[in-house]
């Protein structure tokens, strides 16, 4: 794990396991909301915002985590990627993440409601195109999760789920 994108509906505790990772392995810790929604939640454009990870996925080594949506261009960093993770909670899991949180605008909360719909087909596609090398980790619960990092703190490489 030397290059790693975290994916998955808000709330699902992308950032939480970025932080974790990031400390354990000692990679650095790209939090991609902070270099794309410019003041008052503006969305980059899609142009700019693959400038943008192209410039990011020039270090040898990182953790992205972000998963951006309708305004999200994935393919930049999974095509970088050698470890891919996905976090696939459930609504409810991540709705009560987020109310603990903070106040979300309208626009998330239909992404969040309808994200295994439609977000989660579109990712999954893109992983197969453009990650089709790197290792995929789709964790569907907390339990799993945990597994997870203990293998990885363990210095394991951690097995498929």
């Amino acid at each position: 794990m030397k290059r790693v994108v975290i994916l998955g509906r808000g709330g699902s505790g992308k950032s939480t396991l970025a932080a974790r990772l990031g400390a354990i392995t000692g990679l650095p810790v790209f939090e991609l909301d902070k270099h794309f929604w410019r003041p008052g939640l503006e969305a980059t454009p899609p142009d700019q915002w693959a400038a943008v990870q192209r410039e990011l996925v020039r270090d040898e080594t990182w953790i992205m985590d972000g998963d951006l949506g309708p305004y999200d261009v994935p393919d930049v960093r999974l095509q970088a990627a050698d470890t891919v993770i996905l976090l696939d909670f459930s609504f409810w899991r991540c709705a009560w993440r987020t109310i603990q949180r903070s106040r979300e605008r309208a626009d998330f909360w239909r992404w969040v409601w309808a994200y295994r719909r439609r977000s989660r087909p579109l990712l999954l596609a893109a992983i197969a195109t453009h990650a089709g090398n790197a290792n995929l980790h789709v964790l569907r619960n907390p339990h799993v999760l945990r597994g997870f990092v203990v293998q990885v703190t363990a210095g394991q490489t951690p097995s498929r789920p």
